[in-house]
């Protein structure tokens, strides 16, 4: 009897573990799932949102637009200045 325990209690207890631990794997692989689901569409959505408000604003006034990307691009360009 190499291996095996004399004792049924403890490869009862020993299943139970198996069985608990196999269970919060599964837990935590579905949260970490739902959780990545969760940042993309956050991370994403607003970025989309934003997007779709700056091309609106820019119908509508596509001077102003001009003006602040030419000034975010003069910005930009002196920063990056070496």
């Amino acid at each position: 009897m190499s291996g095996t325990s004399k004792n049924p209690k403890q490869n009862g207890t020993s299943a139970v573990g198996d069985f608990v631990r196999g269970h919060a794997n599964q837990a935590a692989h579905a949260a970490s799932e739902a959780s990545q689901e969760c940042s993309n569409y956050l991370v994403a959505q607003p970025a989309k949102d934003l997007l779709g408000l700056a091309k609106d604003y820019a119908r509508d006034k596509p001077d102003v637009a001009a003006l602040w990307c030419f000034g975010l691009g003069l910005f930009v360009g002196w920063k990056l200045r070496p």
